[in-house]
């Protein structure tokens, strides 16, 4: 495969609408003391795409993540990338191909990549993946997956992760509806409760950074009520904060809060990236539930998309399925009554670039006392 690695300035990196490989991100994760590096790639279509015969080049970037393991390793992990898909049957030959050419690149002491694929599942759509009703079960087994991964690979040495970072399934909206046809595609309960939200009093708006307390307040409130882990405020400053001069375009962030009777009742970060947009983080009050203003929240912010010249809205994080025993079943009844369709995508595959540490490194994280990335 002809393809070319080389480093990148990190402020320079392309438009994407996968904000996690947007300089905005990487600055983001630098107030929190996090350090990255960016890259160019460059390979030949036909090495790519098995419809192609052409000799032309497709060129892309790579925003990376270095963790630090230990007192002398490195882990680089690389959120939602390679954004650059090729055909099924040459995924593996690229990501193996990019991994070697990435080698010389890291610090001399990373010991692995982890690679927390965006593209969509090779399972998604196979019969032995779904049930009677056509909802997807997952994928097959970790063994069954890393076979077909490396498919005609030279070293075999991809390897799918124990745990994914970033959520491996989302649901999408397409915003290139009518207002009138995205409400005719919602489930006729999130309908109502839009609606009951309105006569209730609920409004919905844009807050500022004098507005954080309240977000995180309402924050806290929800990671005690689903027993979930807590950030620390500084992570939300530093999303809000964070502005990256020259990207293309600049990264927008919106903090939403919904209210009834001047009383804060929820509220979400909404993210805008090129023709992209994300709900990010969400949070609620435990009172006045029957408000309904978690409706009311995601309506507004779906209209907000859409004005922006959005095509796309994600709702970042469900269940893979209508599974009432999985943790997230609550998210994906929530959110699926928006309409849009599920995604599934490949989650996290590493490459261990030492194989003795990349050993160590998967005990200690699977005995929950490694790095834990995010």
């Amino acid at each position: 495969m002809d393809l070319r690695v080389e480093n990148k300035v990190i402020k320079d990196l392309s438009k994407s609408s996968i904000l996690q490989q947007t300089a905005f991100w990487s600055g983001v994760k630098r107030k929190l003391g996090i350090r990255s590096k960016a890259f160019d790639i460059k390979a030949r279509s036909s090495d790519l795409f098995i419809s192609s015969n052409h000799q032309t080049h497709v060129t892309d970037d790579l925003l990376v993540l270095f963790f630090n393991f230990g007192n002398d390793a490195q882990v680089a992990y690389v959120p939602y990338g390679p954004t650059l898909k090729p055909s099924e049957e040459n995924q593996g030959v690229f990501l193996e191909e990019l991994s070697e050419s990435l080698r010389p690149l890291l610090p001399s002491n990373c010991i692995m990549l982890r690679y927390d694929l965006v593209w969509e599942s090779l399972w998604t759509n196979e019969a032995s993946c779904l049930n009677q009703n056509g909802d997807w079960l997952g994928p097959p087994s970790k063994s069954s997956q890393e076979i077909r991964l490396n498919f005609d690979t030279q070293k075999w040495n991809l390897k799918k992760a124990n745990t994914n970072i970033l959520p491996p399934d989302t649901i999408f909206i397409n915003l290139e509806k009518n207002e009138a046809r995205l409400i005719s595609d919602m489930k006729s309960k999130t309908r109502y409760n839009i609606r009951l939200a309105e006569r209730k009093g609920v409004r919905v708006r844009c807050a500022d950074m004098n507005d954080l307390n309240i977000w995180y307040h309402l924050y806290e409130e929800t990671c005690a009520r689903n027993y979930i882990y807590c950030n620390e405020i500084d992570y939300f400053k530093a999303v809000l904060e964070t502005h990256v001069a020259n990207t293309k375009p600049p990264v927008q962030v919106e903090l939403l809060i919904a209210e009834m009777d001047d009383q804060p009742l929820a509220a979400m970060f909404l993210v805008f990236s090129d023709t992209r947009a994300y709900y990010l983080y969400g949070a609620s009050s435990s009172a006045n539930r029957n408000s309904m203003a978690t409706y009311a929240l995601q309506w507004e912010a779906i209209k907000r998309a859409k004005q922006r010249g959005c095509s796309k809205y994600d709702m970042f994080g469900v269940a893979p399925g209508p599974d009432p025993s999985h943790p997230l079943y609550g998210l994906y009844r929530f959110k699926s009554g928006f309409g849009g369709r599920l995604f599934h995508r490949m989650g996290c595959w590493d490459y261990p670039l030492n194989d003795r540490k990349y050993k160590s490194y998967l005990t200690a994280e699977m005995n929950s006392q490694g790095y834990h990335i995010h």
